[in-house]
């Protein structure tokens, strides 16, 4: 079969005797694709007719280099083959004859190349306008597409008339014949749409002309065939160029996707950088191509109303979709992960990606790149991994922290309070995960705060176990422990409120523990001096300033922490040495009498000033202990002897948590004699119980003195109670 260089008229039919002998058998084999034919078209009634149109299918899609099932043609090659179908080949192989030439009798039948000879793709004289000596496929080379089609029209046209006025009624396999040629040359026209598509974003640049050419024609052949024909026949059948335009815009942006990080591909499976310079290509690539097709292709479909700027955004968009589904099969590690998801929400997913803010991606709803079963798959191994990651960072922490200790070296002073740079790391840490991951997503953001709430958590019962069994511990470093914790409760609490809440009691915890430690070494300290109290050698030399110094150097340290915790320490040692002050004077080594009885009263009363002012002057405010000692020495010295239930309303009043072993100490440093002491005492009795059952009491608010004094049951006592 061969297409003359002129639009020629049909010849009349051959009979059937006369159509078996022209026909030769390359006319058996060749045949027009089918894959434009809908599927629901009506075979034709004559028998045998729909077995050689399916062979002419068979046939085209050989002769075009395609399998069954795959696209048809080689697009720019087709065009060739379209132009040897006017070559007719001799029987023996010999050489063809050239272009117009004399054919031999074995030729093909009803093709000529003259204008008097038959063709199988001419059905009449040539029509106006059409250029002298181009064919259908000439012009289809040269992407004079709009011409070839309307010529092609016209050839459909004319078979049809032929049809209908009953010329192949004897020959329904030269209407076959001449049916595949047109359908052939109508796939080498859309063969060639496919190549000026898939050239349009290539390194030659756009093709403005040819972009509206093709354009136009797709937008003519709607016009000719807008509806499939009432009796079937496939030539008249819409061959839905649009959608071959859109498949072939599909096909282009996916082979653009796919050559972009090409050679970083291995480089992704090694770690987070190469798979980071994959995706930079990839958006580099796809940026650049959007906004050629935005600046340049648009505009050339525009004036035929192709929408290029929508299906070159699905394409793109579905294409990269397609290639983040195979990244994220292989993405491994927190790392990789993270840079799949963060290219995803933040990169591709930005409103300036094409770089302008007249071109944006959102002009119409898209589908998510990545399904949403793939992307909680991704941020649930992301977690997964982030949580190790976590737990071994505050790992790293710790061990920093260690390294510091062994150093023995003061911690610094930073704005006047002692620091460490715990607290800096783990806020930096904490900072960077949420930061990270709520640039994703809210709900990846509430996650990684769980997690670093839940390895902080753990974390710090771990340092302050290893802190507290260091050789480093002093009171510079547990006041820059304390400093650290504080800041990382009021700060952290008050930066994410809701999901740090639950480390308020560890962190206090951590807090009381550091500040026990460090009034555990006060007490070490100033324990020895109060062993002089209530001895001989007290009544006449001043003991207590040594322990006050004591107190003074250990108050200059928590002037370097932080307010809160300072004043709760410093209040804490003034209660400790009121306490231990009272609890040696309740257990005395000495008893006095008559005038040292009295001196010992004068002398508590001294130190208790002595306390009150030392404490005072450090800043504690601690007020309710300045009663303690004086209360005391106010009956150990009271001369008239009914006053004494006065005062001792004073002491239960200021004291509550006084018990009835602490009155019997006190009545026992007295000396009153029985009866008085059993009034006394019942009297007594009587206020705690009814300090026990008031409401409000200052006991209810924490503050214990006396229910810490052990006081041991002695003679004296016995006496007492008798």
């Amino acid at each position: 079969m061969s297409l003359s260089p002129t639009v020629t008229s049909w010849p009349e039919p051959h009979s059937p005797e006369e159509s078996d002998k022209l026909q030769t058998p390359e006319q058996d084999t060749q045949q027009a694709s089918s894959g434009d034919v809908p599927s629901t078209h009506r075979e034709d009634t004559r028998p045998g007719l729909g077995t050689l149109r399916r062979a002419f299918s068979r046939a085209s899609r050989r002769a075009l280099g395609q399998a069954p099932g795959e696209d048809t043609g080689l697009l720019r090659r087709s065009s060739h083959f379209l132009r040897s179908l006017r070559r007719p080949r001799p029987r023996d192989g010999g050489p063809a004859p050239a272009p117009g030439g004399d054919r031999g009798p074995e030729g093909p039948s009803g093709v000529t190349d003259g204008g008097s000879r038959p063709s199988t793709t001419g059905v009449g004289p040539e029509e106006p306008g059409q250029e002298e000596g181009k064919s259908v496929a000439d012009l289809i080379t040269e992407r004079q597409l709009l011409a070839a089609f309307e010529q092609l029209r016209q050839l459909e046209t004319r078979l049809l008339a032929q049809k209908a006025s009953g010329t192949f009624e004897q020959d329904p396999t030269g209407f076959a014949r001449r049916a595949m040629d047109v359908c052939l040359l109508y796939d080498g026209l859309a063969a060639e749409i496919r190549a000026i598509v898939r050239e349009t974003l290539g390194p030659g640049g756009v093709d403005a002309a040819a972009l509206a050419e093709l354009a136009r024609v797709v937008r003519a052949e709607e016009e000719a065939h807008p509806v499939p024909p009432a009796d079937g026949d496939f030539l008249l059948t819409p061959r839905r160029w649009r959608r071959h335009w859109e498949d072939a815009v599909t096909r282009s942006a996916q082979e653009r996707v796919r050559q972009a990080g090409a050679g970083d591909a291995a480089g992704a499976a090694e770690g987070a950088s190469g798979l980071a310079r994959l995706l930079a290509e990839l958006g580099g690539s796809v940026r650049r191509d959007l906004r050629q097709v935005r600046l340049q292709v648009q505009p050339a479909y525009s004036a035929a109303g192709l929408p290029a700027w929508e299906a070159y955004l699905r394409a793109f968009h579905g294409a990269v979709a397609q290639r983040l589904q195979e990244l994220a099969r292989d993405a491994r590690g927190c790392e990789q992960l993270y840079v799949l998801l963060d290219w995803t929400a933040n990169v591709y997913g930005s409103p300036d990606f094409l770089g302008a803010p007249d071109l944006t991606l959102s002009t119409e709803p898209l589908p998510p790149l990545l399904a949403p079963s793939v992307w909680a798959r991704l941020e649930s191994d992301y977690t997964s991994f982030l949580e190790t990651k976590i737990t071994s960072c505050f790992e790293g922490i710790l061990q920093l922290e260690q390294s510091r200790w062994g150093a023995t070296e003061a911690p610094d002073v930073l704005q006047g309070l002692y620091h460490t740079p715990l607290s800096i790391d783990i806020h930096m840490l904490v900072a960077e995960h949420v930061k990270a991951a709520g640039a994703i997503s809210a709900e990846l953001e509430a996650t990684t705060l769980r997690i670093c709430a839940r390895a902080l958590g753990l974390f710090l019962p771990r340092f302050e176990k290893a802190f507290l069994q260091s050789e480093a511990v002093s009171e510079p470093h547990l006041g820059a422990s304390i400093n650290a914790c504080e800041e990382l409760r009021t700060s952290l609490l008050a930066r994410f409120p809701g999901t740090f809440e639950e480390l308020e009691k560890p962190l206090v915890a951590a807090i009381c523990a550091f500040q026990k430690r460090l009034l555990q070494g006060l007490q070490y300290d100033v324990q020895p001096l109060f062993r002089v109290l209530c001895t001989k050698a007290w009544l006449t030399h001043d003991v207590l300033q040594p322990l006050m110094d004591k107190v003074v150097a250990f108050a200059h340290h928590l002037e370097h922490v932080a307010p809160p915790r300072a004043q709760e320490t410093l209040q804490e040692a003034h209660r400790y040495v009121v306490r231990e002050y009272l609890a040696q004077v309740l257990r005395p080594r000495e008893r006095f009498r008559g005038v040292d009885r009295v001196t010992s009263s004068q002398k508590m009363g001294l130190d208790a000033q002595a306390i009150g002012n030392t404490f005072q002057g450090l800043g504690s405010e601690a007020t309710w202990l300045g009663q303690a000692i004086p209360c005391v020495a106010d009956i150990l010295g009271e001369t008239y002897k009914d006053d004494i239930g006065r005062h001792l309303e004073t002491l239960i009043g200021s004291y509550p948590d006084i018990r009835r072993d602490h009155v019997l100490a006190i009545l026992a440093l007295r000396r009153l004699g029985r009866r008085r002491n059993q009034r006394l005492l019942q009297h007594a009795q009587s206020l705690l119980r009814a300090a026990a059952k008031a409401e409000g009491s200052e006991a209810a608010g924490g503050h214990v003195l006396f229910e810490e004094i052990q006081v041991p049951t002695s003679v004296d006592l016995l006496i007492t109670c008798i």
